[in-house]
């Protein structure tokens, strides 16, 4: 039996906010707990709801929308996107449509072939509508260019393309809609090529790397691109420091074995907004995390307070023998952090100060963080703006972005296989 779950404050308060931010993406405000939920690790959505309606309650309020409102501001912007999209095509086609004379039929194939991949610019929560071949044919016929998409594709056809560029316009397809996904778009669109190619494959696709590769290069798509890291850690030498148990051995067997924290900054337009995050080192999963406008012993408590529930939740009933390793900064050298991993019978650990090698595996997941991440959807507006962001985010890292460390797996993947396996061998005797 595994130790009794303790739903920490912070977490609780962090929940009810999120569905509040959330919530106009969803249908519902149940869908919107539903996600939460998950995402953060709660057990029920029901936990959820009495937490949110308590919060409606104490603020004397109903916060949010009915589901009727959201449906029409849904549909109203969905609209106001059509209407965007169709002036766009128009402004694209103006060189044709302004002459009296009617555009050979060649000539408009052309543009439907060259702009059908377009795409109108979204919001930082939603993307853009592509042209498509049925909208650029419905805005062209009503500009008295009439064409339908079955003219367009037979007269295509007529042309002969290959088959092999009949493959490599299929497989652009997939990609496209994978970086075009109302949930999980902004964060596939990062993706290279390999990890693009593993993620068609994990959905059935039988598709080529090298194919992948031609196709992501000939349409100018390519992976995030990693930058330098800047320096966060500031020693505090008044704090005893825990010897560094891990000497840079980020493998263990098992999960829990080792957890490793760090945090980042993150630049918004009301001032700086700090990240912190606990790894197991196991699978590289993210277990908690936390963000705040301070850097201080607070930030790094919350992430291991939501570590600490969501191994509860799992129902692991012992972490003893359980090794936390941080660098030197002041927050993880504090007697407030300290104490709370004795309290739970981990083994504090800590590296240098100023060396990305003693806290190699921590210092990379926050690299993907902030180049596939941050620096790419950005800007950020405040701290809430960065904290729902990321909840999704981390949801995505731990459930659907494949790690060349766990063999292409994702964290929670690997986790589970370990576990299927500890099981399968417990049964056998």
């Amino acid at each position: 039996m595994g130790r009794p779950s303790v739903y920490p404050t912070e977490l609780r308060e962090r929940a009810v906010k999120m569905v509040g931010e959330v919530v106009s993406q969803y249908d519902s405000e149940q869908a919107a707990i539903r996600s939460v939920a998950s995402k953060l690790g709660i057990k029920t959505p029901e936990t959820l709801r009495k937490w949110v309606r308590r919060a409606q309650v104490d603020a004397g309020t109903r916060p949010g929308r009915t589901s009727e409102e959201i449906a029409e501001i849904r549909a109203l912007k969905k609209e106001v996107a059509e209407l965007r999209r169709a002036n766009e095509i128009l402004k694209a086609a103006s060189g044709f449509l302004r002459g009296r004379a009617r555009p050979a039929r060649q000539v408009v194939v052309d543009f439907i072939t060259e702009h059908r991949d377009h795409q109108v610019p979204g919001s930082d929560q939603e993307p853009g509508l592509a042209w498509g071949v049925e909208p650029l044919c419905e805005v062209l016929s009503q500009a008295g260019v009439a064409i339908s998409p079955s003219t367009y594709y037979e007269w295509v056809a007529r042309t002969g393309p290959s088959a092999v560029e009949l493959r490599h316009e299929q497989v652009a397809d997939l990609i496209r809609a994978e970086r075009a996904h109302p949930k999980t778009g902004r964060f596939a669109s990062g993706l290279g090529a390999r990890k693009m190619w593993l993620r068609l494959r994990a959905k059935g696709h039988d598709v080529a790397r090298c194919v992948v590769e031609k196709v992501m290069a000939d349409n100018g798509w390519e992976g995030a691109r990693y930058g330098s890291k800047h320096r966060t850690t500031i020693a505090d030498e008044s704090h005893d420091r825990h010897p560094d148990m891990v000497e840079r051995n980020f493998a263990p067997a098992r999960p829990n074995r080792l957890w490793v924290a760090d945090f980042t900054y993150v630049p918004t337009w009301t001032g700086m907004v700090y990240v912190a995050f606990v790894i197991d080192a196991y699978a590289r999963r993210i277990i908690g995390w936390r963000a705040a406008t301070s850097m201080t012993t607070p930030l790094v408590l919350d992430a291991l307070e939501h570590a600490l529930f969501t191994r509860a939740e799992e129902g692991i009933d012992t972490l003893t023998g359980l090794v936390s390793h941080s660098d030197a900064g002041s927050q993880y050298t504090s007697i407030a952090f300290t104490s709370r991993l004795i309290e739970e019978g981990i083994d504090p650990s800590v590296g240098s100060v100023g060396d990305a090698y003693d806290n190699a595996l921590a210092e990379a997941t926050i690299g993907t963080y902030k180049t596939e991440f941050i620096r790419r959807l950005g800007p950020w507006r405040n701290v809430e703006h960065v904290e729902t962001e990321t909840m999704f985010w981390v949801d995505w890292y731990n459930t659907e972005r494949s790690h060349d460390y766990l063999d292409d797996l994702t964290p929670a993947r690997a986790e589970e296989l370990h576990y299927a396996l500890l099981d399968t061998l417990q049964k056998a005797g």
